[in-house]
């Protein structure tokens, strides 16, 4: 896979870039400016990162694989050591499909009533192939999402959950945070 050079990486002009960080030059980043990147990340073929007007802010140790798509108005966050299998999609905010306003970017905003919250993956959260994770969902620290989920609300430290709408299936071992330290070494 050919990655930007660091001299293409600095020509985007992100909000800031950590060291060691691999972007595919058939990636898709809208916005840069308002995208923050920590070391060693990885961003594979089209993934498609789209910030809005709170950014998106990924932390260090995250791989981002090919056809993800981080998109919406409020903030993203993927935090430390956090991975997304390929084909996920993170919306910070999505239409209001209820029929009582009017859908899609081009419609003017006085006749839309998304739902806009901050989406926030916390340290170890890995997430399954094709899934889906809505708007104000916080995944707290070592959450595991099985592949083809739809995450509609928030989950505790350590689940996992699967399933259309996620539910609680059941706690992950806590020995991954003990591994954390063992990287910087």
């Amino acid at each position: 896979m050919p990655y930007l050079t660091k001299r293409d990486l600095s020509r985007l002009g992100f909000k800031s870039l950590g060291d060691n960080v691999r972007i595919s030059n058939r990636a898709s980043l809208y916005h840069p400016e308002r995208i923050s990147i920590g070391s060693n990340v990885r961003i594979d073929d089209f993934a498609v990162l789209s910030a809005g007007e709170q950014g998106i802010h990924i932390g260090s140790f995250v791989h981002i694989a090919a056809f993800c798509g981080l998109f919406g108005q409020e903030r993203i966050t993927l935090n430390d050591y956090s991975g997304l299998s390929s084909k996920v999609c993170i919306y910070s905010s999505s239409d209001d499909y209820s029929g009582n306003s009017l859908t899609n970017p081009t419609t003017p905003d006085e006749l839309r009533k998304p739902t806009v919250a901050p989406v926030a993956l916390g340290r170890h959260v890995i997430v399954g192939a094709g899934a889906t994770i809505l708007p104000g969902v916080t995944l707290a620290d070592g959450c595991a999402v099985g592949a083809h989920s739809l995450v509609t609300k928030s989950f505790d430290q350590l689940s996992i959950v699967a399933g259309i709408p996620a539910r609680f299936v059941k706690k992950r071992s806590e020995s991954l945070f003990s591994l954390e330290p063992a990287v910087h070494v």
